[in-house]
């Protein structure tokens, strides 16, 4: 183990901070509500907040297996992405028609997040200063090169080392606006402040087993209670087991993440970085990178890791392995911090999909909606997706619920033990075309022409 990770704590960052609400009490006997929204992290609690922003008499009960925050929500990077796509070129690949509208939602979507964190006074460092992509190789260049945008401009290695300064980087794309960084725990308890001085009700370390039809609603069943409710919204992202269609669609995958000390004045200044952006590089096997309020150097990504049989289990939150070679890759990308060291080191679970980007449906006659598959960048989209469930939920046809990437599915994974096979060789041929200046095999073409992938 790394001398720098010797003493890292084996925990997320952001939930060791102090300020965490204090867990609502569980499910005990029976209860009723309007609708009821089962997951507390992102996509459960915006939409609580706006289903009461909708129509404030209604009644509406979030319950969560664990405490608000506790899984993806509050274990990610903090990059609140404009995009609902998993990026321009995967959303302009798979719905070319609908493109434009897309990304017009997504930056209104962004723009409604930030106005929400300033209503409700959401302490959480919502900061728009964007994010920089980075090319540490010629062949990610001319990939950004022959996918930019207009609007964008490309830098080359003398103007990205002059924003953040690596002497791994050979050129890269800001952009400007499209991203802002958030302090991920606080941005979930301020909504959850948010939602409960709405009249939102939660209870908390009641996972639902299992829910069923009851009368013109739907019953949903925990450990030691039920709650009658006439609609009910899906926000459980890989560890959603309440509906069997789900898990042909939803693959759960690890992605790891270190946090370092705080940076010293001279540390700062010896990478740059006055513009704060968050960062991230052009590889198949990507790292993400970003400041904190405090100046550490968060640290994530490259080794998305799927255990074979889709097992979700604690044990996997940590992985010396990869925390061992993610320090390794970020003092080759900043030997300038050679010495610095790491406080935290954590693992989580994500939804991934095929199509990268979330999906939505219906089920129990329209009585449920769901979302899923948000693929690591949920913080901002699923403000979309909850828009959409609440959309779903009231039969009506709207903007979002014409859209074809609300309207399709994505390509399934297929069943154990195929799939572990499928999702392994994808990995090695994903670590493959990097090691060889971005060239696809044989396997990853044939994946890409029939829609099918595999990503953090």
């Amino acid at each position: 183990m790394p001398s720098a990770l010797k003493d890292a704590l084996t925990e997320p960052f952001w939930l060791t901070q102090a300020g965490a609400p204090a867990p609502a009490d569980p499910l005990d006997g029976l209860g009723t509500a309007d609708l009821a929204v089962v997951g507390a992290g992102y996509s459960g609690l915006w939409t609580a907040l706006m289903a009461k922003e909708r129509d404030p008499g209604r009644d509406v009960v979030v319950i969560e297996a664990g405490t608000a925050g506790w899984a993806a929500s509050g274990r990610n990077g903090g990059f609140c992405s404009a995009s609902l796509t998993h990026g321009y070129a995967n959303g302009a690949g798979r719905f070319p028609d609908e493109i434009d509208e897309l990304e017009k939602l997504g930056r209104q979507n962004l723009d409604e997040i930030e106005a929400t964190v300033a209503r409700y006074g959401i302490d959480c460092d919502f900061s728009r200063t964007g994010e920089l992509s980075v090319a540490t190789e010629d062949w990610q260049l001319a990939g950004m090169r022959a996918e930019l945008r207009p609007g964008f401009g490309l830098l080359d290695r003398e103007q990205v080392r002059a924003e953040v300064d690596s002497p791994t980087y050979v050129g890269g794309v800001w952009d400007r606006d499209g991203c802002a960084m958030i302090d991920p725990a606080r941005l979930v308890w301020g909504l959850r402040a948010a939602c409960l001085s709405l009249g939102v009700r939660f209870y908390e370390q009641s996972p639902v087993d299992r829910i069923t039809r009851h009368g013109a609603g739907m019953r949903l069943h925990t450990w030691r209670g039920r709650l009658d409710a006439a609609r009910v919204a899906l926000a459980t992202g890989a560890h959603g087991r309440l509906l069997r269609r789900l898990g042909h669609f939803v693959v759960p995958v690890y992605d790891y993440a270190l946090m370092t000390e705080p940076l010293s004045p001279s540390q700062l200044a010896a990478i740059g970085w006055r513009h704060r952006q968050g960062v991230g590089d052009a590889a198949n096997q990507f790292h993400y990178y970003r400041l904190s309020a405090d100046n550490r150097i968060l640290w994530g990504g490259y080794d998305a890791v799927y255990y074979n049989g889709g097992r979700i289990d604690p044990s996997h939150d940590q992985r010396e392995a990869t925390f061992a070679l993610l320090a390794e890759h970020f003092f080759t990308t900043f030997p300038q911090l050679e010495g610095l060291r790491f406080t935290h080191k954590w693992g989580g679970v994500i939804d991934t999909c095929s199509r990268f980007s979330s999906f939505f449906g219906t089920a129990h006659g329209g009585r449920v909606a769901y979302a899923a598959g948000y693929t690591g960048l949920g913080v901002g989209a699923t403000r979309f997706g909850a828009n959409v469930m609440l959309d779903l939920l009231t039969g009506e046809r709207t903007e979002r619920t014409s859209l074809k990437m609300v309207r399709s599915k994505p390509v399934p994974f297929p069943p154990e033990p195929v799939r572990s096979g499928v999702i392994q060789l994808t990995r090695w041929s994903i670590a493959q075309a990097d090691r060889n200046a971005g060239r696809r095999n044989l396997w990853l073409r044939t994946l890409d022409k029939v829609g099918l992938g595999f990503d953090s």
